[in-house]
């Protein structure tokens, strides 16, 4: 609570919040506004518009940290966040799918862009050691907590709003999101060439490599990107022509899996007291591949139907909770603290880069070949990082421990012998 008696902070922090939320929000009603627009090739407008999201995060995230120090940074956010809300009030009227890839590319690479603008203000504003930290776990949390309730908020608004009103209020959100910036003091960045953004994004990725846990959570990613592609991509169109629904039923189907992803996440704190994250996010990663092996026999069997189904998507949404929540713990505890900020930016590419590989297999496969097919390739993906997790983070090191990048880099080639 001390931290957030910062007034500044509190101000951005409620702005990074209100932002994450309206992104996640319009990707929900992205996938009814494509459905709306490509019918059964739904999956392939889908699957097209999210791989353009994350390769603009692979993208210009690394570049926008390379540079923002050249810029005022509270002009930048806030001309990102006006952007993103003026985008969002353009979508519910295009009406050729070509111009929802142009907008959806424009949308990402705001929030592409803010992500790093906002983790490069945070230590000018919060200046205390112990507060940063704070500060950076709170960011932590934010992102996490989006994940786990944006499928339920979107399908509680979507059981009262049509999607067209959602993308007016998440673009309400962006313009409050922008005034909040503008309240703040954010002073411009003092240029260092020794803290390029070049350097910390390269030895974030190092540290990665070279450190067994972090080297599982890699692995853990593609479980979870895989596992998830088929909630974010294949729901619109699996409910409306394989069971026959309509557009309540798809926002009832997301709030399934939000609903197991929250569930387990309000759990999990005690339980992460007394287990081990590495027994946690192993044990979600087992979840996710089950399921997605349902899912895919069960479509393959013709026996789909609305219990299994929101079954299977619910069960997603716990596996996806016990990966996701602990990982802000053992990025935390794998690094000293001035390291904090690379491992989580590193985190932010790698994660994505593994949804820049799923997002495409359920939109283009699942349109040209089928949910079978796609289902069992995606199965394959998430038991393939379950399997690199188990072999790349021995169990010996399930405890976490905060270790300096030097010390880590000491032990690395034991390491790598020790993972092949």
């Amino acid at each position: 609570m001390r931290l957030f008696a910062i007034r500044d902070y509190r101000h951005l922090f409620a702005a990074q919040v209100i932002a994450l939320f309206g992104t996640g929000l319009t990707t929900v009603a992205l996938g009814l506004l494509a459905y709306d627009l490509a019918g059964p090739r739904a999956g392939t407008v889908l699957g097209t518009a999210l791989t353009i999201k994350m390769v603009m995060y692979v993208v210009i995230a690394p570049l926008a940290a390379a540079y923002i120090d050249r810029l005022p940074r509270r002009a930048v956010l806030v001309t990102l966040d006006v952007i993103r809300g003026s985008v969002v009030l353009l979508l519910p009227l295009v009406s050729e799918i070509w111009q929802v890839y142009v907008l959806i590319g424009l949308l990402q690479a705001g929030s592409a862009a803010f992500t790093p603008t906002f983790q490069a203000v945070i230590p000018d504003v919060v200046t205390d050691d112990a507060a940063y930290t704070r500060a950076l776990s709170a960011s932590q949390v934010a992102s996490t907590t989006e994940s786990l309730l944006n499928p339920v908020l979107a399908g509680v608004a979507l059981a009262f709003l049509s999607f067209d009103r959602l993308f007016l209020g998440t673009s309400v959100g962006f313009l409050l999101s922008a005034l909040l910036v503008l309240s703040t003091r954010v002073p411009n960045a003092r240029p260092s060439g020794r803290t390029k953004a070049w350097d910390k994004a390269a030895a974030g990725i190092r540290t990665f490599l070279i450190t067994p846990r972090l080297r599982g959570i890699m692995a853990l990613n593609l479980t979870v990107a895989a596992a998830g592609s088929i909630v974010v991509v294949n729901t619109v169109t699996y409910v409306r022509d394989e069971l026959g629904g309509s557009q309540s039923d798809v926002a009832l189907m997301l709030a399934a899996s939000g609903t197991g992803t929250l569930l387990a996440a309000l759990v999990l704190p005690r339980v992460l007291d007394r287990i081990a994250a590495r027994t946690v996010m192993i044990t979600g990663a087992a979840v996710l591949v089950t399921a997605t092996a349902a899912a895919a026999t069960v479509v393959a069997a013709g026996l789909a139907g609305w219990a299994g189904t929101a079954v299977v998507w619910t069960a997603t949404g716990v596996g996806t909770a016990l990966i996701i929540t602990p990982t802000g713990k053992v990025l935390r505890g794998s690094v000293g603290r001035s390291a904090i900020p690379e491992v989580f930016a590193a985190q932010f590419s790698l994660s994505h880069l593994a949804w820049l590989v799923t997002y495409p297999i359920a939109g283009w496969l699942g349109t040209i070949a089928g949910f079978p097919l796609t289902w069992t390739v995606l199965a394959a993906l998430a038991a393939a990082g379950a399997v690199g997790a188990l072999a790349l983070w021995p169990r010996h090191d399930a405890q976490e421990t905060t270790s300096t990048p030097v010390a880590v880099a000491r032990n690395a080639p034991k390491d790598l012998v020790k993972a092949a």
